[in-house]
Formats: structure tokens, C-alpha cells, sequence
């Protein structure tokens, strides 16, 4: 039988890409189970189901095969990253509200997959954090610093209930071996500097133990290694993650050399919060991200130079959301002028 070209097959697929990246984000949700408890399992939980009956739901009402929505598994994906992004025990109700708006909003409203210009997951936090910045900061201490751990029963009923058997709020949990609420890192830095405290001042709170971050060194080291996976296997390209990470790098070390007061290291801001979740999982999103090569390098590059920014000078401890999103609206712009010239045409 005579074919025509190309004969090259490839096994690459949607479906495949994106249970790839789920599987990859094993390592880094199990060291959030270990060091923030069940609530991790009951938000990933929450979030593919609303994601997955919402995304069947739409597909139904445009009429087309509900199978065709679920089996590239890109509303799952959005599901992990935003259950992975939220607080622990964040009542049901954030997660439904925000997995709803990533899948009709963020995701549908532009016509589905392909078509979205914002990264559907981030746009769902986004909206969480102004809506309820209370439950959206309401992270838990890792479970080693926390004067009261919440097992598996007393978590399910402070997440759908919001109260545990004996009547204890969220609060309750956030106490640390202090006796005081404790919030992640990079809340405490902002707290504490906006206060008029030097970070060597700072630095003696249990849950910076020298800077390693209790907890969260562990879980950015844990992302890292899901991120390099998917760099091995050709899943993601280098440019953004890599000028991502560098960005930050340079922005941080900079401000920390300028004043190592009131500015954190680059090694902080790499190992705290989400930035490797970012980095890696986020900000390589192909659809709303950059295609061209050079365009990765400044969408990374924008990404964390923002996101430091935000960090350091800004009113949120975190800001991956911010700073993507922000990028996102800039992507088609920059692939515009970053096009490679076409082989064999000639430009004056």
C-alpha cells in the first residue's frame, strides 16, 4: 500500500500530556498530605468531581459527546492544580466555587479547550483570594510545629462542617508549638518586616528553623523532582521553567544583597510557597503560555521577576497567580513579535 508522508508516528496526545503532568504532581501533593494533613486529599477530592460533572455538564448542554470532555483529562488537571493551591482546610465550598468558575469561565466561556487565554486554574484562585481572603490564607502549620493535628475524622468535619466533633473551629489548628497562629513563610516575612522586624528577628520563629522552611522546602523539592520528570521525558520545554527559576534567582539576590534586612534570599523564595508548582505545573501551560522559544524565555522571565516583586513590595505573600496571569495577558503579544522566520523567506 502506497502512503503519503510523514511516516514518523508519535504516541504524544492530549489525554497522554495531561495525565503525564497529573502523575507528576504525585510526589509534591503526597509531601503536602505528610505535612498538612487529609485536607490536601479532601480539596483534590472536591475539585475533580465538581470539575469533572461540570465539564460533562457543558458538553451535554452544547451537544456534544460527554466523553469527548473527559477523556483528555484537562479538567482534571485543573482540578489537581487548584486543589493543590488551596489551604488544607479551606471549607468545601471554596474549592466548588473556584473549580466552577475555572471550567465555565475561565475555560468555556472562550470556547473550551485550545481557546482559553488564561490559565483556568489560576483564574479560580484568583477569584478565591479577593472573595475570601480569610479562607484562602488559612494554611495550617506543618503538623510537626502545630500544637493540635487534625486526623482523618476531625479533618472531614472541619472541611464540610467546618468544625470538628467537639465544636473546634480551623483556628484551632493554626496554633503552633508557640502557642501563637502560625502562617506559612512567606506570610510571616511580610507580616513581621511590614511590623518593623530584620529577618535574622524573623529567623527564630520554629517554622523558618534556620530558613529551611519547615515543611515547605520539603514540598517545593518534592515539585521539583515531578518538574524534572517532565522535563526528562520531553512533556514541558526548558525555556519557561528554566528562566523562570532564574529570574527569581537574580531579582531576589539582588534586592537580598541590596538590603539582607528586610529582603530574603534567592534560596528563600525558591523553596517557599508555590514556586515550583509554578514554575514547572503553572506557567507552562500550553495553551495560555507563550509558543515561541524566545517567547517562553520572556514569558518566564516576566513571570518571576513579577513574582518577586509582588513578594517583596506587594500586598500578597505568594503572587504565581498574579504573576501568571499577568503573563498570560501578554503571551499573545510576544508570540506576535517573537515569530522565527519562515525557512527560505527573506525579510527586508
Amino acid at each position: 500500500m502506497v502512503q503519503s508522508s510523514p511516516f514518523a508516528i508519535s504516541n504524544n496526545s492530549v489525554a497522554r500530556l495531561m495525565l503525564q503532568v497529573i502523575g507528576a504532581t504525585v510526589p509534591g501533593a503526597f509531601a503536602l498530605l505528610v505535612f498538612f494533613g487529609w485536607g490536601v486529599v479532601f480539596n483534590l477530592l472536591t475539585c475533580a468531581f465538581v470539575a469533572l460533572a461540570t465539564e460533562a455538564a457543558i458538553f451535554k448542554l452544547r451537544g456534544r459527546k460527554i466523553t469527548e470532555g473527559l477523556i483528555d483529562y484537562s479538567a482534571l488537571l485543573t482540578a489537581i492544580l487548584l486543589g493543590l493551591s488551596l489551604p488544607p482546610l479551606a471549607p468545601w465550598w471554596v474549592a466548588t466555587i473556584g473549580t466552577l468558575f475555572a471550567i465555565v469561565f475561565a475555560k468555556h466561556l472562550y470556547g473550551g479547550l485550545g481557546y482559553n487565554p488564561f490559565n483556568p486554574a489560576m483564574a479560580g484562585y484568583v477569584l478565591l483570594l479577593i472573595s475570601f481572603p480569610v479562607a484562602m490564607t488559612s494554611w495550617l502549620p506543618p503538623q510537626e510545629l502545630a500544637l493540635n493535628v487534625a486526623g482523618f475524622g476531625d479533618s472531614s468535619s472541619l472541611y464540610f462542617l467546618e468544625q470538628d466533633s467537639l465544636g473546634n473551629k480551623v483556628q484551632f489548628y493554626q496554633q503552633g508549638i508557640d502557642g501563637f497562629t502560625m502562617a506559612t513563610p512567606l506570610d510571616q516575612i511580610k507580616t513581621a518586616t511590614n511590623a518593623g522586624f530584620i529577618l535574622d528577628e524573623i529567623a527564630s520563629k520554629p517554622i523558618f528553623n534556620g530558613w529551611q522552611n519547615v515543611g515547605w522546602q520539603w514540598v517545593n523539592l518534592s515539585f521539583l523532582i515531578g518538574g524534572l520528570y517532565l522535563l526528562a521525558r520531553g512533556f514541558i520545554r526548558w525555556h519557561i521553567p528554566v528562566s523562570f527559576l532564574l529570574t527569581v534567582f537574580v531579582v531576589s539576590g539582588f534586592l537580598h544583597t541590596y538590603d539582607n534586612t528586610q529582603f530574603a534570599s534567592p534560596l528563600f523564595h525558591l523553596f517557599s510557597g508555590a514556586t515550583m508548582l509554578g514554575a514547572f505545573f503553572i506557567a507552562t501551560d500550553p495553551v495560555s503560555a507563550c509558543t515561541t522559544d524566545k517567547g517562553r524565555l520572556m514569558f518566564g522571565m516576566g513571570a518571576g521577576f513579577i513574582l518577586v516583586m509582588i513578594r517583596s513590595f506587594g500586598g500578597y505573600p505568594d503572587a504565581i497567580a498574579f504573576a501568571v496571569l499577568l503573563m498570560n495577558m501578554a503571551a499573545p503579544l510576544i508570540d506576535h513579535y517573537t515569530q522565527p522566520k519562515v525557512y527560505g523567506a527573506h525579510y527586508d
